[in-house]
């Protein structure tokens, strides 16, 4: 069974996904979120994600299981990130490290092709790469996080498009810290009748 294309990302109470430069300072990842975060990516079978997002990530999280500082789910994420295939979409990337290929733009048919490879649901993170899968009709479950703060503007998660999507309430899930998890799942479009 092909492997699903999940858009795994945290969002303000308000609809951001970033605030104003990239902001995600009002992330509120503990370390019991931190850890839940670690069983969901780990059984992932890759990560799909923009120029920005694959830099952000790999200016940190390929030592920080050397950092003194980390927390122990830190430490473990970092080999999750690091031992995980990446695809990285951009027209300015031309290589990056980390077991990561880039890819110059989203092909319906090859994402496709690559969900039906996967050794597991692919991970789609970063606002800008979510429209554009979201536009393409591609993804196929919503894990978002909400994190209980307002932050006024920034990045919307689910910019003005005309594509429309019909999901279903799969599971939830509240952390002590107040994130709630909401996973929804795309409803599959019945087939036109036949009229021949």
């Amino acid at each position: 069974m092909p492997g699903k294309i999940v858009l795994f990302l945290s969002v303000s109470l308000d609809g951001y996904a970033e605030g104003v430069d990239h902001d995600l300072s009002w992330h509120r990842v503990d370390e019991e979120l931190h850890r839940h975060f670690n069983e969901e990516l780990a059984a992932m079978g890759g990560f799909l994600s923009g120029r920005r997002t694959h830099q952000m990530m790999a200016e940190f999280w390929p030592t920080a299981d050397t950092d003194p500082d980390s927390t122990p789910a830190m430490r473990e994420f970092a080999g999750i990130w690091r031992d995980a295939p990446k695809t990285v979409y951009s027209t300015t990337l031309w290589r990056a490290d980390w077991n990561t290929t880039v890819v110059p733009r989203v092909d319906t048919t090859e994402v496709r092709a690559l969900a039906a490879t996967a050794t597991g649901d692919l991970a789609l993170g970063g606002p800008t790469l979510a429209a554009a899968f979201r536009a393409r009709d591609l993804v196929d479950v919503y894990q978002l996080y909400v994190h209980p703060t307002l932050i006024g503007r920034g990045t919307r998660l689910f910019p003005p498009t005309d594509t429309t999507s019909d999901l279903r309430l799969d599971r939830t899930r509240a952390f002590s810290n107040g994130v709630v998890m909401l996973r929804y799942e795309r409803v599959a479009t019945p087939a036109a009748p036949r009229t021949d």
